[in-house]
């Protein structure tokens, strides 16, 4: 099963979606600078651009193992679109969005890549023969410094991994637009130590709006928010 072959895809997409699999050719050459000229052109001035960085294993792993604590139903599951919405929105200009996905095993479920693709996502494949390397990680990293040598760019970053902090302190320092888009409660620590010099930590449920239904979230409440008539 696909599931088996790629495990932390499986909380984020829907079982009927596997209908087919898509035989990649990968190898260890990623260059995110030639990704991002090849998605669009950065003659658009005049305008914000911002990428959407989506650490697809790690969010697909809090939400399944940390938030929900099981395998979520298909109305658990986020809705990609109101991602975009929401950072076309609230952060304007041109939005490109990045979905890195770990692809080791060969194969990807094709209908879902498919689906990115239609919704405005570039899929972002990686694979490694060394079964040490952390894929995602790595090219996260590697894009987010091509972000910076570019000369332009803001993120917003989904993920709750503190190995990424090295590249958020560095697009801060010059002066760019950083938003960690996560479950608020499972953010590592030590990117709070950064929002008095501008990152935005970012919500996907309370503040993206990303789930059709309420998660089983512990959160802390602020006591002109609370209203007792929700629990009892």
């Amino acid at each position: 099963m696909v599931f088996q072959e790629l495990p932390y895809c499986a909380y984020l997409y829907d079982e009927s979606s596997f209908g087919k699999e898509l035989k990649l050719s990968t190898g260890n050459d990623f260059f995110p600078m030639n990704m991002a000229r090849a998605t669009s052109s950065l003659k658009n001035m005049g305008k914000n651009l911002t990428y959407i960085v989506i650490d697809g294993e790690n969010i697909d792993a809090t939400l399944g193992m940390s938030v929900l604590g099981h395998r979520p139903e298909s109305e658990e599951r986020p809705r990609w679109d109101r991602i975009l919405e929401y950072a076309r929105e609230r952060w304007g200009g041109e939005v490109r969005a990045l979905f890195f996905l770990n692809a080791s095993s060969g194969h990807l479920p094709m209908a879902f890549v498919q689906a990115l693709v239609a919704m405005g996502y570039t899929p972002v494949p990686l694979s490694s023969t060394n079964p040490n390397d952390k894929v995602v990680d790595i090219g996260i990293q590697r894009t987010l410094d091509a972000i910076l040598d570019q000369g332009e760019g803001d993120v917003i970053l989904g993920t709750h991994d503190i190995d990424f902090l090295p590249q958020v302190e560095d697009l801060l320092d010059a002066d760019r637009r950083v938003g960690i888009m996560c479950f608020r409660e499972f953010l590592s620590i030590a990117f709070n130590d950064f929002v008095d010099e501008g990152i935005e930590i970012i919500d996907m449920e309370y503040d993206m709006h990303a789930f059709q239904v309420p998660l089983p979230r512990l959160h802390i409440i602020p006591l002109d928010e609370f209203d007792p008539t929700k629990i009892i």
